[in-house]
């Protein structure tokens, strides 16, 4: 193929604009359409998502720099695993900053829009549709993030962003398993009161609730499942 054909190719019209195209990638990693440890490369990710191979390098650099993916060699690309110490690791630093970033940011949040945003984290029927499915894990991150982005520091939020976008991963397979969250309404209403009257040790408390019961459920919910003692946590078929 000759060179300008080649550049054609590459900057052809794509069916994902380059500017949400890591949004739409990194939905697959959460959905596991891209499963863990699954071999990526940017001839894939074209092939897969109709992005020009340009944007696929750059999001592939991103997502590694971000440890979603990890290049195994010069030429091997994988979806970063996920391991029960991850879900571990990801726990365990969500109950050290998630607390006191609550409590540090509800003098400072509209509580009308707290209210609205966790509204959007609800449900009431049985989650069987993958898309509604990702909505509420989306909606559970975005509450987190906006609580974070009350503190203003703008290193946290870049943690926090990446812990939720962990989170995403761990609490799908909880959604695919029991089609439903790991945590209950009661908790969140139960926490969204405490952030309405600003009591910092309630809040705190609320927020290790709701991660603790999540931890308890999530991992119960695993080991239950045969097909999950593996390496890698992947639904099973």
């Amino acid at each position: 193929m000759s060179s300008s054909v080649q550049n054609q190719k590459n900057n052809r019209q794509t069916g994902v604009d380059p500017a949400s195209a890591y949004d739409v990638i990194m939905d697959a990693i959460v959905t596991q359409k891209l499963a863990p440890s699954q071999k990526v490369s940017e001839n894939i990710l074209t092939e897969m998502f109709d992005i020009s191979r340009t944007t696929a390098r750059n999001i592939m650099e991103q997502l590694t720099a971000q440890q979603f993916l990890v290049s195994v060699s010069p030429r091997i690309t994988r979806v970063a695993p996920l391991t029960l110490l991850d879900v571990k690791q990801n726990f365990a630093m969500r109950k050290m900053l998630q607390p006191e970033i609550f409590a540090m940011a509800a003098s400072q949040v509209d509580v009308d829009q707290v209210i609205r945003m966790n509204e959007e984290t609800a449900h009431k029927a049985p989650v069987d549709d993958d898309e509604q499915a990702l909505r509420l894990l989306k909606a559970n991150k975005q509450f987190n993030v906006f609580m974070a982005q009350q503190v203003r520091y703008p290193l946290l939020i870049h943690w926090i962003r990446q812990l939720e976008d962990t989170t995403m991963r761990i609490y799908w397979l909880y959604v695919k398993l029991n089609r439903t969250l790991p945590y209950t309404w009661e908790h969140q209403r139960a926490l969204v009161e405490a952030i309405r009257r600003d009591a910092s040790d309630d809040i705190r408390e609320q927020v290790h609730r709701i991660l603790s019961s999540s931890e308890e459920r999530l991992l119960d919910a695993i080991f239950m499942h045969d097909q999950m003692y593996m390496q890698d946590l992947k639904v099973p078929d």
